[in-house]
């Protein structure tokens, strides 16, 4: 089977200004245009490592624009290593592309070509993570992965059980099976009881997952520590910050943090009209939701006292609807800030910082 197939689309030869690429999951089409935005070649080829590389490494060196997607990190590379420069297109950000009522492969391959030609910006580029670091985060979402599977087994044991009646204990998932294993009635324990052994198992694999971290984060990220002193961020949330942001320094202030996790409202200002929206939630969803676990820990009862608590406090205390969710999510974007400058600054943690500068 061919693993390349185009078509010429002009008689004349062209010099290539730039190329956009369709990602496929089997067969990516792409599209090459010339400096006065003509269709110079177009056709398709396997999302292969071999048949990539052998197709675009007889093309002149150009700018080539691509979307995020699965393959999109392990494409860009090998561009890369041929030598043409990459774009990763935000697809969140082509409202051109997803939201055409005429969506193929082939009219968005022109569209990232004529995107890139005119102005790589309009694609919102992203830059995709190093190799070390993406296997250390696909290590943190394999743990993601594993603990949302207890958490639904566990939902559907105590569904059963209210179902006959009987209402299970409150208790941690660590003690969950070892606390209800004698409640099974004996009619459930054909169905329940290996439902506990599978449970007992994903536990164990979860306390693994946590040893690993901690000692990913002891030998390749020192910095984690430093982030830890703050109450309340354990190993895991320094980890997944650490892996997310990956060099602090491009960014210029530590307060687009919040924005670039998305813990800020959404806008939608035109003229007069500016309503209020929920938070964007852009972003890295696993930071932003440990994040929010922090900012819980912190407002609970088990908190400390510090500015982050004191902060989300007032915020709470002004009541209304959701009160507590809006000081749930100031406390996770500001402690989003805070990590960022500690990290940047390498300063010690004072718990009370803004509180005794304010009373000075």
């Amino acid at each position: 089977m061919a693993k390349s197939i185009s078509r010429l689309t002009t008689d004349k030869k062209s010099t290539i200004a730039a190329i956009g690429v369709d990602l496929g999951d089997r067969w990516s089409h792409w599209c090459m245009i010339d400096h006065q935005g003509n269709i110079v070649q177009e056709g398709r080829t396997a999302t292969e490592r071999e048949a990539l590389r052998a197709h675009f490494s007889r093309h002149e060196r150009t700018t080539v624009a691509i979307e995020t997607g699965t393959h999109s990190p392990w494409v860009s590379r090998e561009l890369e290593q041929l030598g043409h420069r990459v774009y990763v297109a935000n697809s969140r950000k082509l409202r051109l592309i997803y939201q055409n009522r005429r969506k193929d492969d082939r009219i968005d391959a022109q569209y990232l070509a004529r995107l890139a030609r005119l102005d790589p910006q309009l694609l919102a580029p992203i830059r995709h993570r190093s190799i070390e670091v993406s296997e250390h985060r696909t290590l943190l979402r394999s743990r993601e992965v594993v603990v949302a599977a207890r958490t639904r087994l566990i939902n559907h044991v105590r569904g059963v059980m209210k179902s006959i009646g009987s209402r299970l204990p409150a208790c941690s998932a660590e003690t969950f099976t070892a606390r209800v294993r004698k409640q099974i009635p004996e009619g459930l324990q054909p169905a329940i009881l290996p439902l506990l052994e599978l449970l007992s198992s994903l536990s164990t694999q979860i306390r693994a997952f946590d040893r690993d971290v901690q000692q990913i984060a002891q030998r390749h990220y020192p910095e984690t520590a430093q982030l830890r002193e703050v109450r309340g961020v354990g190993p895991l949330t320094a980890l997944a910050f650490v892996l997310t942001i990956e060099d602090p320094r491009r960014f210029r202030r530590s307060r687009t943090m919040g924005p670039y996790l998305g813990l800020v409202p959404a806008q939608d200002q035109s003229g007069q009209s500016s309503p209020q929206k929920r938070i964007s939630k852009e972003g890295d969803e696993l930071l932003r939701r440990l994040l929010v676990g922090c900012a819980q820990y912190m407002l609970g009862p088990f908190g400390k006292d510090c500015d982050l608590r004191r902060h989300g406090l007032r915020i709470a205390a002004r009541g209304g609807k959701n009160g507590k969710k809006r000081a749930v999510v100031a406390v996770a974007r500001k402690l989003a800030v805070l990590l960022h400058r500690l990290w940047v600054s390498g300063a010690t943690y004072d718990p009370l910082y803004n509180s005794q500068l304010l009373a000075a």
